[in-house]
């Protein structure tokens, strides 16, 4: 399923804060707070990612938390996935949790669609980083 000449692995217990951007395959076995971009991507079991993901091909099967767009999305049988997901093919597996919004859209290539991911990231991020700036001060 995935191509794997290049190759980037975040380990486990490595947690990393801040986005991602990568060519080829991305396998996360450890902690991302941040988007993930790349053209393939596989989330192990105990990693999490709290961000947005872009790649062509997403193989789940862990905790993401924040929307993912990819050509081919597979949600595997310990993927837990809370976000809305845009696709062009997307299989989940029996055992999967999966809470969010699926759209089918025939342009989902990543290099190719436009990049209204990342602007709508971006706004989230900010609107956080302004309720922990409220929060902290409130404290």
């Amino acid at each position: 399923m995935f191509f794997r000449r290049r190759k980037t692995i975040i380990a486990e217990g490595l947690k990393i804060k801040g986005n991602i951007s990568a060519e080829g395959l991305v396998e996360v076995d450890g902690h991302i707070e941040g988007e993930v971009r790349c053209r393939f991507l596989v989330v192990s079991p105990k990693a999490v990612i709290n961000g947005g993901i872009e790649a062509e091909r997403v193989a789940v099967n862990g905790r993401v938390e924040g929307p993912i767009r990819g050509s081919e999305v597979v949600l595997k049988s310990r993927a837990h996935v809370v976000g809305d997901i845009q696709h062009q093919h997307l299989s989940i597996e029996r055992g999967a949790y999966f809470e969010g919004r699926s759209v089918r859209s025939p342009e989902t290539n990543v290099r190719k669609a436009p990049d209204k991911l990342t602007a709508r990231l971006q706004r989230v991020n900010e609107l956080k980083a302004t309720r922990e700036t409220k929060d902290a001060s409130a404290a």
